[in-house]
């Protein structure tokens, strides 16, 4: 494993502890301080496994790119700032898709995966509708369809690549969105960060560890 993975790696989970500390403490500086931190990490451990050097990955880094300028765009409380977030992940998680699309995919596993993960999708906006400003409806909708489309695709390359690091952050990356989702919309306690933070910066790192030896 290259020696600069190790080490952005290693930044994103001493920033993520740092990170939830913060939450859990209030504290606003210690949260603009560990959480670029953290998303630097894994860009760091990204070009470090290779991401640059293939198309495919450099669609990959876009996307955790993407995720990067995100992360700081959610930490201010304020619904702009949370609307231009959501709109640097809708564009990563384009940016994923793309590069899945890129690697190659099994199309029948595609379209397998995509209706249980579209039923999932549905039933996690049937939760969070009430709860979503009606501002805000149409483009968390749009979220939610992309990043289950995603994962969709994610299954695809599994099956194609054997990919199973990529799945594995792809899914993670999923389940990591039910806590910010729940944050933002439902119960903003700091234990939805204690869970979702490591799930979500864990989600990133496999994505970036997913580029190592996959050139072929």
């Amino acid at each position: 494993m290259p020696q600069g993975f190790v080490l952005g790696a290693s930044l994103t989970a001493l920033a993520t502890l740092g990170l939830i500390v913060a939450h859990a403490w209030k504290r606003r500086w210690g949260q603009w301080l560990t959480k670029p931190l953290a998303s630097t990490g894994f860009l760091i451990a990204a070009h470090a496994a290779g991401a640059l050097r293939e198309p495919w990955g450099q669609g990959l880094f876009a996307g955790l790119a993407l995720s990067w300028v995100g992360d700081v765009l959610l930490i201010p409380r304020h619904p702009k700032a949370f609307l231009a977030g959501l709109v640097s992940f809708l564009l990563g998680h384009v940016a994923f898709t793309l590069a899945f699309l890129w690697r190659g995919l099994d199309w029948s596993v595609v379209g397998v995966s995509a209706l249980p993960l579209l039923l999932v999708a549905l039933v996690v906006w049937r939760v969070l509708r009430p709860h979503v400003p009606r501002e805000l409806r149409g483009p968390v909708l749009a979220y939610i369809t992309v990043i289950a489309s995603m994962v969709a695709f994610a299954f695809g390359t599994h099956a194609a690549h054997g990919s199973v690091v990529l799945l594995g952050g792809a899914i993670a990356f999923f389940l990591s969105d039910l806590s910010v989702a729940r944050e933002r919309f439902v119960d903003d306690g700091w234990k939805n960060k204690a869970w979702g933070l490591p799930l979500y910066y864990g989600a990133q790192l496999a994505l970036a560890a997913s580029v190592m030896g996959s050139a072929s």
